[in-house]
Protein backbone atom coordinates (compact mmCIF):
# COMPACT_ATOMS: atom_id res chain seq x y z
CA UNK A 1 0.00 0.00 0.00
CA UNK A 2 1.10 3.44 -1.15
CA UNK A 3 0.77 6.61 1.31
CA UNK A 4 0.13 10.24 -0.42
CA UNK A 5 4.05 10.78 -0.29
CA UNK A 6 4.77 7.86 -1.88
CA UNK A 7 2.59 7.76 -4.95
CA UNK A 8 3.28 11.73 -5.38
CA UNK A 9 7.32 9.95 -5.74
CA UNK A 10 6.40 7.29 -7.98
CA UNK A 11 7.92 8.29 -11.35
CA UNK A 12 6.33 6.15 -14.59
CA UNK A 13 8.11 4.61 -17.29
CA UNK A 14 7.03 2.94 -20.85
CA UNK A 15 7.46 -0.55 -21.59
CA UNK A 16 7.68 -1.11 -25.33
CA UNK A 17 6.50 -4.13 -27.07
CA UNK A 18 8.44 -5.61 -30.09
CA UNK A 19 6.60 -5.28 -33.04
CA UNK A 20 4.72 -8.28 -34.24
CA UNK A 21 6.74 -10.96 -36.64
CA UNK A 22 3.95 -13.34 -37.54
CA UNK A 23 0.88 -11.66 -39.39
CA UNK A 24 -2.17 -10.33 -37.14
CA UNK A 25 -4.80 -12.30 -38.93
CA UNK A 26 -3.28 -15.49 -37.81
CA UNK A 27 -3.48 -15.02 -34.32
CA UNK A 28 -7.65 -14.92 -35.02
CA UNK A 29 -8.12 -18.63 -35.55
CA UNK A 30 -6.47 -21.46 -34.82
CA UNK A 31 -6.62 -23.03 -38.76
CA UNK A 32 -9.10 -23.71 -41.07
CA UNK A 33 -12.61 -23.61 -39.35
CA UNK A 34 -15.55 -26.60 -39.84
CA UNK A 35 -18.38 -25.15 -41.51
CA UNK A 36 -21.76 -25.09 -38.82
CA UNK A 37 -25.07 -23.83 -37.66
CA UNK A 38 -25.22 -21.81 -34.79
CA UNK A 39 -28.20 -21.89 -33.53
CA UNK A 40 -29.37 -19.07 -30.82
CA UNK A 41 -32.26 -19.68 -28.14
CA UNK A 42 -33.61 -16.70 -26.68
CA UNK A 43 -32.96 -14.92 -30.34
CA UNK A 44 -35.49 -12.13 -29.21
CA UNK A 45 -33.73 -11.50 -26.49
CA UNK A 46 -31.02 -8.63 -25.11
CA UNK A 47 -28.47 -11.26 -24.97
CA UNK A 48 -28.34 -12.11 -28.52
CA UNK A 49 -29.18 -8.55 -29.86
CA UNK A 50 -26.29 -6.76 -27.49
CA UNK A 51 -23.84 -9.34 -27.74
CA UNK A 52 -23.76 -12.35 -30.00
CA UNK A 53 -25.01 -11.12 -33.09
CA UNK A 54 -22.64 -8.20 -32.85
CA UNK A 55 -19.91 -10.12 -31.57
CA UNK A 56 -20.66 -12.65 -34.86
CA UNK A 57 -20.69 -9.90 -37.35
CA UNK A 58 -17.46 -8.52 -36.00
CA UNK A 59 -16.01 -12.01 -36.30
CA UNK A 60 -17.08 -12.28 -40.14
CA UNK A 61 -15.51 -8.37 -40.47
CA UNK A 62 -12.13 -10.31 -39.51
CA UNK A 63 -12.36 -13.25 -41.13
CA UNK A 64 -13.69 -15.50 -37.94
CA UNK A 65 -16.27 -17.34 -38.86
CA UNK A 66 -16.02 -20.75 -41.09
CA UNK A 67 -17.61 -20.78 -44.65
CA UNK A 68 -20.26 -21.49 -45.18
CA UNK A 69 -21.60 -20.64 -41.78
CA UNK A 70 -25.30 -20.43 -40.72
CA UNK A 71 -26.81 -18.95 -37.92
CA UNK A 72 -30.29 -19.48 -36.80
CA UNK A 73 -32.57 -17.88 -33.91
CA UNK A 74 -35.10 -19.70 -31.94
CA UNK A 75 -37.44 -18.19 -29.61
CA UNK A 76 -41.00 -18.08 -29.00
CA UNK A 77 -42.04 -14.58 -30.48
CA UNK A 78 -43.21 -14.95 -33.81
CA UNK A 79 -40.67 -13.28 -36.81
CA UNK A 80 -39.99 -13.76 -40.16
CA UNK A 81 -36.19 -13.73 -41.05
CA UNK A 82 -36.62 -10.38 -42.97
CA UNK A 83 -37.88 -8.98 -39.33
CA UNK A 84 -35.26 -10.84 -37.26
CA UNK A 85 -32.66 -9.60 -39.68
CA UNK A 86 -33.72 -6.22 -39.72
CA UNK A 87 -34.09 -6.18 -35.49
CA UNK A 88 -30.24 -7.04 -35.49
CA UNK A 89 -28.97 -4.91 -38.19
CA UNK A 90 -29.54 -1.98 -35.78
CA UNK A 91 -27.67 -3.32 -32.90
CA UNK A 92 -24.43 -4.55 -35.19
CA UNK A 93 -23.89 -0.82 -35.97
CA UNK A 94 -23.81 -0.96 -39.21
CA UNK A 95 -24.62 2.48 -40.31
CA UNK A 96 -21.89 3.43 -42.95
CA UNK A 97 -22.02 2.25 -46.70
CA UNK A 98 -19.40 -0.20 -46.91
CA UNK A 99 -20.34 -1.94 -43.67
CA UNK A 100 -23.68 -2.31 -44.60
CA UNK A 101 -22.85 -3.79 -47.47
CA UNK A 102 -20.68 -6.66 -45.24
CA UNK A 103 -23.97 -6.22 -43.00
CA UNK A 104 -26.26 -7.47 -46.06
CA UNK A 105 -23.25 -10.20 -46.95
CA UNK A 106 -23.70 -11.58 -43.34
CA UNK A 107 -27.35 -11.28 -42.90
CA UNK A 108 -27.86 -13.42 -45.73
CA UNK A 109 -26.78 -16.50 -43.38
CA UNK A 110 -29.02 -15.03 -40.98
CA UNK A 111 -32.64 -17.08 -40.49
CA UNK A 112 -35.04 -17.39 -37.79
CA UNK A 113 -37.27 -20.41 -36.69
CA UNK A 114 -40.20 -20.01 -33.67
CA UNK A 115 -39.84 -22.64 -31.06
CA UNK A 116 -41.69 -23.46 -28.34
CA UNK A 117 -39.29 -24.56 -25.55
CA UNK A 118 -41.31 -27.58 -24.09
CA UNK A 119 -42.82 -28.76 -26.98
CA UNK A 120 -40.87 -31.70 -28.99
CA UNK A 121 -42.56 -31.26 -32.20
CA UNK A 122 -41.06 -27.63 -32.34
CA UNK A 123 -37.48 -29.50 -31.96
CA UNK A 124 -38.43 -31.98 -34.67
CA UNK A 125 -39.49 -28.93 -36.79
CA UNK A 126 -36.53 -27.37 -35.69
CA UNK A 127 -34.13 -30.10 -36.69
CA UNK A 128 -35.85 -30.94 -40.37
CA UNK A 129 -35.24 -26.91 -41.02
CA UNK A 130 -31.22 -27.60 -39.82
CA UNK A 131 -31.20 -30.59 -42.10
CA UNK A 132 -32.45 -28.13 -44.94
CA UNK A 133 -29.99 -25.41 -43.97
CA UNK A 134 -27.21 -28.13 -44.17
CA UNK A 135 -27.87 -29.09 -47.92
CA UNK A 136 -28.60 -25.92 -48.95
CA UNK A 137 -25.24 -24.53 -47.66
CA UNK A 138 -22.82 -28.03 -47.05
CA UNK A 139 -22.59 -27.11 -43.61
CA UNK A 140 -21.75 -30.80 -42.96
CA UNK A 141 -24.52 -31.22 -40.06
CA UNK A 142 -21.76 -29.33 -37.55
CA UNK A 143 -24.02 -27.43 -34.75
CA UNK A 144 -23.72 -25.27 -31.97
CA UNK A 145 -27.01 -24.52 -29.64
CA UNK A 146 -26.36 -21.48 -27.49
CA UNK A 147 -28.85 -21.59 -24.87
CA UNK A 148 -29.21 -17.19 -24.35
CA UNK A 149 -32.35 -17.95 -22.13
CA UNK A 150 -33.22 -17.72 -18.29
CA UNK A 151 -30.87 -21.14 -16.74
CA UNK A 152 -34.55 -22.41 -15.37
CA UNK A 153 -34.86 -22.93 -19.63
CA UNK A 154 -31.26 -25.25 -19.66
CA UNK A 155 -32.57 -28.37 -18.67
CA UNK A 156 -35.77 -28.02 -20.59
CA UNK A 157 -34.11 -27.01 -24.03
CA UNK A 158 -31.14 -29.78 -23.01
CA UNK A 159 -33.59 -32.71 -22.67
CA UNK A 160 -35.61 -31.92 -25.93
CA UNK A 161 -32.52 -31.19 -27.98
CA UNK A 162 -31.82 -34.79 -27.10
CA UNK A 163 -34.98 -36.33 -27.43
CA UNK A 164 -35.24 -34.73 -31.45
CA UNK A 165 -31.62 -36.43 -32.34
CA UNK A 166 -29.68 -33.26 -32.18
CA UNK A 167 -27.58 -33.87 -29.47
CA UNK A 168 -26.21 -37.23 -31.35
CA UNK A 169 -22.70 -36.90 -33.01
CA UNK A 170 -22.11 -38.50 -36.33
CA UNK A 171 -25.91 -39.94 -36.95
CA UNK A 172 -28.45 -39.26 -38.90
CA UNK A 173 -25.90 -37.00 -41.01
CA UNK A 174 -25.05 -34.99 -38.15
CA UNK A 175 -21.30 -33.75 -37.62
CA UNK A 176 -20.15 -32.38 -34.15
CA UNK A 177 -23.01 -30.83 -31.49
CA UNK A 178 -22.08 -28.82 -28.89
CA UNK A 179 -24.25 -26.79 -26.07
CA UNK A 180 -23.48 -23.19 -24.51
CA UNK A 181 -24.57 -22.32 -21.40
CA UNK A 182 -24.46 -19.15 -20.03
CA UNK A 183 -23.86 -18.70 -16.10
CA UNK A 184 -25.07 -19.17 -13.34
CA UNK A 185 -24.40 -22.90 -13.60
CA UNK A 186 -26.90 -23.70 -10.89
CA UNK A 187 -27.68 -21.93 -7.58
CA UNK A 188 -25.28 -23.79 -5.06
CA UNK A 189 -23.53 -27.51 -4.84
CA UNK A 190 -27.33 -29.03 -5.40
CA UNK A 191 -29.12 -27.47 -8.35
CA UNK A 192 -25.42 -27.65 -10.49
CA UNK A 193 -25.07 -30.94 -9.75
CA UNK A 194 -28.82 -31.56 -10.96
CA UNK A 195 -27.92 -29.44 -13.89
CA UNK A 196 -24.96 -31.87 -14.91
CA UNK A 197 -26.98 -34.80 -14.46
CA UNK A 198 -29.73 -33.63 -16.85
CA UNK A 199 -27.01 -32.05 -19.48
CA UNK A 200 -25.61 -35.58 -19.11
CA UNK A 201 -28.32 -37.27 -20.49
CA UNK A 202 -28.00 -35.82 -23.88
CA UNK A 203 -24.50 -34.50 -24.37
CA UNK A 204 -21.41 -35.57 -23.56
CA UNK A 205 -18.73 -33.51 -21.22
CA UNK A 206 -16.82 -32.25 -24.49
CA UNK A 207 -20.03 -30.91 -25.92
CA UNK A 208 -20.49 -28.77 -23.00
CA UNK A 209 -19.33 -25.24 -23.32
CA UNK A 210 -19.87 -23.37 -19.68
CA UNK A 211 -19.18 -20.05 -20.61
CA UNK A 212 -17.19 -17.55 -18.42
CA UNK A 213 -16.18 -14.40 -20.91
CA UNK A 214 -14.43 -13.24 -18.22
CA UNK A 215 -11.88 -15.52 -19.32
CA UNK A 216 -11.77 -14.46 -22.42
CA UNK A 217 -10.48 -10.95 -21.51
CA UNK A 218 -6.87 -10.11 -22.46
CA UNK A 219 -5.15 -9.89 -19.29
CA UNK A 220 -6.89 -13.21 -17.99
CA UNK A 221 -5.56 -14.82 -20.92
CA UNK A 222 -1.92 -13.87 -20.67
CA UNK A 223 -1.84 -14.35 -17.02
CA UNK A 224 0.03 -18.36 -17.87
CA UNK A 225 1.51 -16.63 -20.68
CA UNK A 226 3.22 -14.20 -18.49
CA UNK A 227 3.95 -16.75 -15.39
CA UNK A 228 5.18 -19.52 -17.42
CA UNK A 229 7.12 -18.09 -20.10
CA UNK A 230 8.98 -15.60 -18.24
CA UNK A 231 11.60 -16.86 -16.12
CA UNK A 232 12.12 -13.94 -13.96
CA UNK A 233 8.59 -14.29 -12.83
CA UNK A 234 7.79 -17.82 -12.09
CA UNK A 235 10.57 -18.58 -10.09
CA UNK A 236 9.09 -16.03 -7.44
CA UNK A 237 5.65 -16.81 -7.67
CA UNK A 238 5.09 -18.23 -4.25
CA UNK A 239 4.68 -17.37 -0.75
CA UNK A 240 8.21 -16.88 -0.25
CA UNK A 241 7.92 -13.81 -1.97
CA UNK A 242 4.43 -12.89 -2.44
CA UNK A 243 2.68 -10.84 0.60
CA UNK A 244 -0.38 -11.39 -0.54
CA UNK A 245 -2.89 -11.35 -3.95
CA UNK A 246 -5.76 -9.20 -4.64
CA UNK A 247 -8.00 -9.40 -7.12
CA UNK A 248 -11.20 -7.07 -7.30
CA UNK A 249 -13.99 -6.31 -9.66
CA UNK A 250 -15.90 -2.87 -8.82
CA UNK A 251 -18.45 -1.26 -10.46
CA UNK A 252 -20.18 1.89 -10.76
CA UNK A 253 -23.62 0.62 -11.61
CA UNK A 254 -26.10 -0.04 -9.17
CA UNK A 255 -28.61 -3.23 -10.31
CA UNK A 256 -30.17 -1.56 -12.67
CA UNK A 257 -32.75 -3.31 -14.74
CA UNK A 258 -31.81 -6.61 -13.18
CA UNK A 259 -33.63 -6.60 -9.78
CA UNK A 260 -35.29 -9.53 -10.90
CA UNK A 261 -32.20 -11.63 -11.28
CA UNK A 262 -30.51 -9.79 -8.79
CA UNK A 263 -32.81 -10.75 -5.96
CA UNK A 264 -32.31 -14.23 -6.50
CA UNK A 265 -28.44 -14.09 -7.53
CA UNK A 266 -26.63 -11.40 -5.32
CA UNK A 267 -23.05 -10.68 -5.45
CA UNK A 268 -21.60 -14.22 -4.89
CA UNK A 269 -23.40 -15.83 -7.05
CA UNK A 270 -23.22 -13.12 -9.68
CA UNK A 271 -19.72 -12.35 -9.54
CA UNK A 272 -17.68 -14.92 -7.45
CA UNK A 273 -18.52 -17.94 -8.30
CA UNK A 274 -18.08 -17.54 -11.69
CA UNK A 275 -15.57 -14.69 -12.36
CA UNK A 276 -13.42 -14.39 -9.81
CA UNK A 277 -12.95 -17.44 -9.14
CA UNK A 278 -11.70 -18.40 -12.18
CA UNK A 279 -9.28 -15.50 -12.16
CA UNK A 280 -8.53 -16.73 -8.62
CA UNK A 281 -7.30 -20.84 -10.40
CA UNK A 282 -5.28 -18.72 -13.26
CA UNK A 283 -3.32 -17.09 -10.95
CA UNK A 284 -2.57 -19.69 -8.18
CA UNK A 285 -2.42 -22.93 -10.50
CA UNK A 286 0.57 -25.30 -11.21
CA UNK A 287 2.43 -25.24 -14.75
CA UNK A 288 0.58 -28.31 -16.86
CA UNK A 289 2.65 -30.44 -18.28
CA UNK A 290 1.79 -29.14 -21.83
CA UNK A 291 -0.41 -26.04 -22.85
CA UNK A 292 -3.83 -28.22 -23.70
CA UNK A 293 -6.95 -27.78 -22.64
CA UNK A 294 -8.15 -30.46 -20.44
CA UNK A 295 -4.19 -30.50 -18.59
CA UNK A 296 -4.88 -26.81 -17.95
CA UNK A 297 -8.27 -27.01 -16.87
CA UNK A 298 -7.37 -29.97 -14.12
CA UNK A 299 -4.76 -27.36 -13.03
CA UNK A 300 -7.27 -24.69 -12.33
CA UNK A 301 -9.82 -27.79 -10.42
CA UNK A 302 -6.70 -28.11 -8.33
CA UNK A 303 -6.85 -24.52 -6.83
CA UNK A 304 -10.59 -24.60 -5.84
CA UNK A 305 -9.84 -28.33 -3.96
CA UNK A 306 -6.95 -26.67 -2.12
CA UNK A 307 -9.23 -23.82 -0.78
CA UNK A 308 -9.16 -23.60 3.13
CA UNK A 309 -12.86 -23.85 4.05
CA UNK A 310 -14.66 -21.21 6.01
CA UNK A 311 -14.83 -22.73 9.64
CA UNK A 312 -18.90 -20.75 9.39
CA UNK A 313 -17.80 -18.49 12.24
CA UNK A 314 -18.62 -15.14 11.17
CA UNK A 315 -15.40 -12.76 11.41
CA UNK A 316 -14.45 -9.97 9.73
CA UNK A 317 -10.72 -10.60 8.78
CA UNK A 318 -12.58 -13.40 6.62
CA UNK A 319 -15.76 -12.22 5.15
CA UNK A 320 -17.28 -8.90 4.90
CA UNK A 321 -20.69 -8.63 3.36
CA UNK A 322 -22.50 -5.44 2.40
CA UNK A 323 -25.48 -3.76 0.56
CA UNK A 324 -25.06 -0.10 -1.00
CA UNK A 325 -27.70 2.60 0.52
CA UNK A 326 -27.98 6.11 -1.12
CA UNK A 327 -24.87 8.23 -2.37
CA UNK A 328 -23.59 10.05 -5.23
CA UNK A 329 -21.79 8.84 -8.27
CA UNK A 330 -20.10 11.68 -10.26
CA UNK A 331 -22.23 14.32 -8.47
CA UNK A 332 -25.39 12.56 -9.21
CA UNK A 333 -27.85 11.25 -6.02
CA UNK A 334 -28.47 7.45 -6.58
CA UNK A 335 -31.09 5.72 -4.43
CA UNK A 336 -29.90 2.62 -2.72
CA UNK A 337 -30.57 -1.35 -3.36
CA UNK A 338 -33.99 -0.98 -1.29
CA UNK A 339 -35.35 1.79 -3.36
CA UNK A 340 -34.57 0.03 -6.27
CA UNK A 341 -37.21 -0.44 -8.67
CA UNK A 342 -38.35 -4.13 -8.36
CA UNK A 343 -35.83 -4.94 -5.08
CA UNK A 344 -37.76 -5.81 -1.54
CA UNK A 345 -37.72 -3.13 0.86
CA UNK A 346 -36.75 -5.41 3.26
CA UNK A 347 -34.31 -7.12 0.72
CA UNK A 348 -31.11 -8.84 2.71
CA UNK A 349 -29.12 -9.80 -0.69
CA UNK A 350 -25.55 -8.62 -0.21
CA UNK A 351 -24.71 -6.53 -3.31
CA UNK A 352 -20.73 -5.99 -2.32
CA UNK A 353 -18.48 -9.00 -0.68
CA UNK A 354 -15.08 -9.29 0.70
CA UNK A 355 -13.74 -13.05 1.54
CA UNK A 356 -10.06 -12.90 2.44
CA UNK A 357 -9.09 -17.18 1.32
CA UNK A 358 -6.23 -19.10 1.93
CA UNK A 359 -4.86 -22.29 -0.17
CA UNK A 360 -3.37 -24.70 1.56
CA UNK A 361 -0.83 -26.29 -0.77
CA UNK A 362 2.93 -26.03 -0.99
CA UNK A 363 2.96 -22.73 -3.22
CA UNK A 364 0.38 -20.91 -1.11
CA UNK A 365 0.55 -21.80 2.19
CA UNK A 366 -0.27 -18.61 4.42
CA UNK A 367 -0.73 -16.40 1.51
CA UNK A 368 -3.92 -14.20 1.84
CA UNK A 369 -6.15 -13.84 -1.30
CA UNK A 370 -8.72 -11.22 -1.27
CA UNK A 371 -11.64 -11.31 -3.69
CA UNK A 372 -13.52 -8.22 -4.01
CA UNK A 373 -17.11 -7.00 -5.61
CA UNK A 374 -19.48 -4.40 -5.72
CA UNK A 375 -21.90 -2.22 -7.24
CA UNK A 376 -22.01 1.43 -6.24
CA UNK A 377 -18.39 1.50 -5.74
CA UNK A 378 -16.29 4.75 -6.21
CA UNK A 379 -15.37 4.04 -9.43
CA UNK A 380 -15.09 0.99 -12.32
CA UNK A 381 -12.07 -1.29 -12.12
CA UNK A 382 -11.12 -4.58 -12.60
CA UNK A 383 -7.07 -5.90 -11.91
CA UNK A 384 -5.20 -7.89 -9.97
CA UNK A 385 -2.25 -6.95 -7.72
CA UNK A 386 0.46 -9.08 -6.79
CA UNK A 387 1.67 -8.00 -3.64
CA UNK A 388 5.66 -9.24 -2.91
CA UNK A 389 7.01 -9.22 0.37
CA UNK A 390 9.50 -6.03 1.42
CA UNK A 391 13.21 -6.88 1.36
CA UNK A 392 14.33 -8.62 4.44
CA UNK A 393 17.02 -6.87 5.43
CA UNK A 394 17.91 -3.12 4.48
CA UNK A 395 21.62 -2.40 3.94
CA UNK A 396 20.66 1.06 3.35
CA UNK A 397 18.79 1.74 6.87
CA UNK A 398 21.49 3.81 7.81
CA UNK A 399 22.28 5.69 4.61
CA UNK A 400 18.29 6.20 3.78
CA UNK A 401 16.56 6.53 7.36
CA UNK A 402 13.41 4.91 6.10
CA UNK A 403 12.04 1.34 4.53
CA UNK A 404 11.68 0.46 1.63
CA UNK A 405 8.64 0.06 -0.60
CA UNK A 406 8.20 -3.32 -1.41
CA UNK A 407 7.56 -4.24 -5.37
CA UNK A 408 4.27 -4.58 -6.79
CA UNK A 409 2.45 -5.94 -9.56
CA UNK A 410 -0.69 -4.88 -11.09
CA UNK A 411 -2.51 -6.74 -13.85
CA UNK A 412 -5.04 -4.55 -15.34
CA UNK A 413 -8.19 -5.82 -17.00
CA UNK A 414 -10.34 -2.39 -16.78
CA UNK A 415 -10.58 0.40 -17.91
CA UNK A 416 -7.45 -0.83 -19.39
CA UNK A 417 -5.88 -4.23 -20.31
CA UNK A 418 -2.10 -3.40 -19.26
CA UNK A 419 0.77 -4.42 -16.59
CA UNK A 420 2.40 -2.52 -14.24
CA UNK A 421 5.43 -2.85 -12.16
CA UNK A 422 6.53 -0.83 -9.18
CA UNK A 423 9.96 -1.30 -8.12
CA UNK A 424 12.84 1.04 -6.70
CA UNK A 425 15.87 3.07 -8.13
CA UNK A 426 18.13 6.16 -7.10
CA UNK A 427 17.59 9.62 -7.53
CA UNK A 428 20.45 11.11 -9.94
CA UNK A 429 22.58 13.24 -7.81
CA UNK A 430 25.30 12.61 -5.45
CA UNK A 431 23.03 11.65 -2.41
CA UNK A 432 21.62 8.04 -2.03
CA UNK A 433 18.00 8.26 -2.52
CA UNK A 434 15.21 6.04 -3.50
CA UNK A 435 12.00 6.80 -5.64
CA UNK A 436 9.41 4.42 -6.91
CA UNK A 437 9.30 3.26 -10.63
CA UNK A 438 6.04 2.63 -12.02
CA UNK A 439 7.02 0.61 -16.07
CA UNK A 440 3.57 0.10 -17.64
CA UNK A 441 3.42 -2.25 -20.84
CA UNK A 442 -0.13 -1.75 -22.94
CA UNK A 443 -1.73 -5.03 -24.47
CA UNK A 444 -2.55 -2.68 -27.61
CA UNK A 445 0.94 -1.89 -28.07
CA UNK A 446 2.60 -2.41 -31.99
CA UNK A 447 -0.53 -4.29 -32.62
CA UNK A 448 -2.85 -3.42 -35.81
CA UNK A 449 -4.58 -6.32 -36.08
CA UNK A 450 -8.16 -7.06 -35.02
CA UNK A 451 -9.11 -7.21 -31.39
CA UNK A 452 -11.44 -9.37 -30.39
CA UNK A 453 -14.14 -8.30 -27.37
CA UNK A 454 -14.81 -11.16 -24.99
CA UNK A 455 -17.90 -13.00 -26.53
CA UNK A 456 -15.92 -13.05 -29.82
CA UNK A 457 -13.41 -15.23 -28.57
CA UNK A 458 -15.67 -17.63 -26.58
CA UNK A 459 -17.91 -17.92 -29.65
CA UNK A 460 -14.84 -18.49 -31.97
CA UNK A 461 -13.18 -21.38 -29.28
CA UNK A 462 -16.77 -22.88 -29.73
CA UNK A 463 -16.72 -23.35 -33.49
CA UNK A 464 -13.05 -24.42 -32.85
CA UNK A 465 -14.22 -26.66 -30.20
CA UNK A 466 -11.32 -25.31 -28.08
CA UNK A 467 -11.84 -25.88 -24.28
CA UNK A 468 -9.20 -24.09 -22.80
CA UNK A 469 -11.48 -21.22 -21.42
CA UNK A 470 -14.30 -22.95 -20.14
CA UNK A 471 -15.11 -24.28 -16.85
CA UNK A 472 -15.13 -28.17 -16.55
CA UNK A 473 -17.77 -29.81 -14.81
CA UNK A 474 -15.58 -31.08 -12.05
CA UNK A 475 -14.53 -27.00 -11.85
CA UNK A 476 -17.75 -25.88 -10.72
CA UNK A 477 -18.60 -28.31 -8.62
CA UNK A 478 -15.51 -27.93 -6.76
CA UNK A 479 -16.61 -24.18 -6.86
CA UNK A 480 -19.89 -24.41 -5.75
CA UNK A 481 -18.36 -26.48 -2.53
CA UNK A 482 -16.58 -23.70 -1.11
CA UNK A 483 -19.10 -21.36 -1.66
CA UNK A 484 -22.31 -23.04 -0.89
CA UNK A 485 -21.36 -23.30 3.17
CA UNK A 486 -21.06 -19.22 2.45
CA UNK A 487 -23.96 -19.00 1.16
CA UNK A 488 -26.30 -21.51 3.60
CA UNK A 489 -24.61 -19.15 6.18
CA UNK A 490 -25.85 -15.80 4.44
CA UNK A 491 -28.73 -16.56 4.02
CA UNK A 492 -29.96 -18.09 6.95
CA UNK A 493 -30.56 -14.84 8.28
CA UNK A 494 -31.18 -15.88 11.77
CA UNK A 495 -29.69 -12.84 12.78
CA UNK A 496 -31.93 -10.94 10.74
CA UNK A 497 -29.37 -9.58 8.55
CA UNK A 498 -26.90 -8.63 11.03
CA UNK A 499 -24.00 -9.77 8.69
CA UNK A 500 -25.08 -7.03 5.94
CA UNK A 501 -23.21 -4.06 6.37
CA UNK A 502 -24.37 -0.94 4.41
CA UNK A 503 -22.65 1.61 2.75
CA UNK A 504 -22.40 4.63 0.82
CA UNK A 505 -23.03 4.62 -2.60
CA UNK A 506 -19.81 6.30 -4.59
CA UNK A 507 -17.99 4.71 -1.46
CA UNK A 508 -15.72 1.87 -1.33
CA UNK A 509 -17.84 -0.22 0.65
CA UNK A 510 -18.37 -0.66 4.21
CA UNK A 511 -16.34 0.81 6.76
CA UNK A 512 -15.15 -2.68 7.98
CA UNK A 513 -13.63 -3.41 5.00
CA UNK A 514 -11.60 -0.40 4.37
CA UNK A 515 -8.58 -1.42 5.94
CA UNK A 516 -8.13 -4.37 3.51
CA UNK A 517 -9.33 -2.11 0.52
CA UNK A 518 -6.23 -0.15 1.00
CA UNK A 519 -3.90 -2.95 0.84
CA UNK A 520 -5.63 -3.57 -2.96
CA UNK A 521 -6.50 -0.24 -3.95
CA UNK A 522 -4.08 2.73 -3.52
CA UNK A 523 -6.85 5.78 -3.50
CA UNK A 524 -9.47 4.01 -1.36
Amino acid sequence: MLDEKDKNQITRVEAKAQPMDIPPQECTALGPLDPCAIVIFGASGDLTSRKLVPALFNLYLNGGLPKPFIIVGASRTNLSHDEFREKLRTSCAATDNEDLALWNEFAGNLYYKPVIYDSPDSYRELARFLRELDEKYQAGGNRIFDLAVPPSLYPTIAEMLGEAGLSKEGENGNGWSRIVVEKPFGRDLLTAEGLDKILKRSFQEHQIFRIDHYMAKETVQNILMFRFANAIFEPIWNRSYIGYVGIIAAEKLGVENRAGYYEQAGVIRDMFQNHIMQVLAMIAMEPPSLFEADLVRDERAKVFRSLKPFDGSRHEDKLILGQYGPGIIDGVEVPGYREEPGVNPQSLIPTFAMMRVFIDNWRWRGVPFYLISGKRLARKMTEIVIQFKRVPHSMFINVLGEEILANRLVLGIYPQEKITLTFQTKYPGARSCLRSVTMDFYYDQNYSGPELEAYEKVLLDCIQGDQMLFWTNNGVLLSWSFLTPILEECETCGDRGAHLQPYSSGSWGPETAQKWMKLIIDDA
